[in-house]
Formats: structure tokens, C-alpha cells, sequence
């Protein structure tokens, strides 16, 4: 597990978060909800050890997160950010293979050719693999982050490595068509099924809604409801975080269809 206590974080004067407390469960997606400027990239960036909050601790497997090496934290967690600049004249290949950096060296690196294939059929790229990634239009990049990020923690099924892994979200679907959307929650959610720690940053209140089994509202830095998705996201609890009128309906196959 990894798990917040308390977090806080400040730019200036202002709170970017103040006094959050969450968890990333292994086995659980947990979709982080909330209005634009909630803290939602801080907090990621705080559970994945890329910013060190100014109050409160973080840690990983019982363990303070500042008291692991950055390279051991990287074997088991990854990290997709809203934005991932490139410079660089990589094939798209060559930027999902880059999730097996923290593998160089170590007998998991037999494993990146299986492990880069598996990423790629899994996020539907293997027809532009060969692509120069700067060719690429936003939504086909943000596809191979994604591959990246699963090339990282991906695990042979019958390798002896049982250790918990965890896949960390900000936005993952922010540049995709309604297809593809669904298909990186689909990965999500067998990838959780595989026993991994998902959090994701989702605007989309739906979709949150279809596939999380954790929820987390955000606003303005404060933690306004955390727990199971049906206990989070009702009409009252949205409604007050969103500063929005909030209707759901209950759909004959049982989902339920949140309207704002």
C-alpha cells in the first residue's frame, strides 16, 4: 500500500493541499475527483515521491517513501503524468522501452521484450510502434506513455515476483475519443484485477463512476470524502464539491448515469 497522512503542500502562501490523507490499495482503482485547481496533480506527485510535501508522510509498503531509493520505488511503481514532453527523435517503441530503464542490469531485463509487446497490445499501438513519436498526434502519445507506464510494472504470470505494484494516473484519458477512453480504464481495471495499486485523476464523473472502487473528492486542497464509490459519489457529495446541481439515475443494467 502506499499511504498519505496528512499531506500538506505550499506554494507560497497558498495550500496546494492541506491536511490530505489517502490510500493506494493493491487490488483497488481509486479515481482522485475533483474541480480544476483541487490538488489532484500535487497529490499525485506527492504519492509517487516526485515532491516532497511540506507537512505529513508518505509511505511506501510501511516504509517512509524518503527513506527508498528512487530506483527500487521505480521498479514497482509508475507514473503517467497529464503532459510528457519528448524531445528527442525516439521511434514510438523506444519511448515505451524506456519504462524498463530500472530494470537495466537486474534479471528482470530479460524480460523487456516481453514486457514492451504486452504494453503495446494491451494499449492497442502496435501498428504505430515504428513511428517517430514526435509524428505522433496527441492522443497516439499519450497512448505510448501509457504503454511506458505499464512496460514498467508489467510482470511475467509465471515469474516469482509477487511484490505489490502500482500504477499512478494524472488524467489519463484527457486527450482520448470516447473508444480509447475506455479502453485505458479497461487496462486499468485488469491490471487492478491483477492485484495493482491504481489512482487516477478522472474529470470524467461516469466513467470514475463505472470503474473505480474507491473514490477521493478533492476541493481546494481539502479532502472533502474518501471511501467506497457508492458512499462518495452520491448527489449531495458531488453536488457540494462541484458547486453544481447533481442528478443520478440508476440504468437498467444497474450502472449508474451521473447528470450535471
Amino acid at each position: 500500500m502506499i499511504r498519505a497522512t496528512d499531506i500538506t503542500v505550499l506554494a507560497g502562501r497558498k495550500r496546494l493541499l492541506d491536511g490530505v490523507s489517502v490510500s493506494v490499495t493493491p487490488g483497488r482503482i481509486t479515481a482522485l475527483i475533483g474541480p480544476n485547481g483541487a490538488g489532484k496533480s500535487t497529490l499525485i506527485s506527492v504519492l509517487a515521491g516526485e515532491r516532497r510535501p511540506d507537512e505529513g508522510d508518505i509511505f511506501f509498503e510501511n516504509t517512509r517513501i524518503d527513506t527508498r531509493s528512487a530506483l527500487d520505488i521505480a521498479r514497482r511503481r509508475a507514473v503517467l503524468l497529464q503532459e510528457s514532453s519528448l524531445d528527442f527523435a525516439f521511434t514510438a517503441e523506444e519511448v515505451i522501452e524506456l519504462g524498463r530503464l530500472p530494470f537495466a542490469g537486474t534479471e528482470a531485463q530479460f524480460d523487456d521484450r516481453a514486457a514492451v509487446a504486452a504494453a503495446a497490445r494491451m494499449t492497442g499501438v502496435d501498428r504505430f510502434r515504428a513511428r517517430s513519436y514526435q509524428t505522433l498526434s496527441g492522443g497516439e502519445k499519450q497512448r505510448i506513455q501509457f504503454a511506458r507506464a505499464i512496460a514498467q510494472i508489467w510482470r511475467d504470470r509465471q515469474g516469482t515476483d509477487r511484490s505489490p505494484r502500482y500504477l499512478l494516473l494524472d488524467e489519463p484519458t484527457s486527450a482520448l475519443d470516447l473508444r480509447h477512453q475506455r479502453m485505458v480504464l479497461d487496462v486499468a481495471r485488469a491490471l487492478a484485477d491483477e492485484g495493482v495499486g491504481v489512482i487516477a485523476a478522472i474529470h470524467d464523473l461516469n466513467l470514475a463512476s463505472a470503474y473505480a472502487d474507491d473514490a477521493v473528492l478533492l476541493r481546494g486542497g481539502r479532502l472533502v470524502a474518501s471511501g467506497p464509490v457508492e458512499s462518495v459519489m452520491t448527489e449531495a457529495e458531488l453536488g457540494a464539491c462541484f458547486e453544481v446541481e447533481v442528478e443520478i439515475l440508476t440504468r437498467e443494467n444497474g450502472q449508474r448515469a451521473i447528470l450535471v
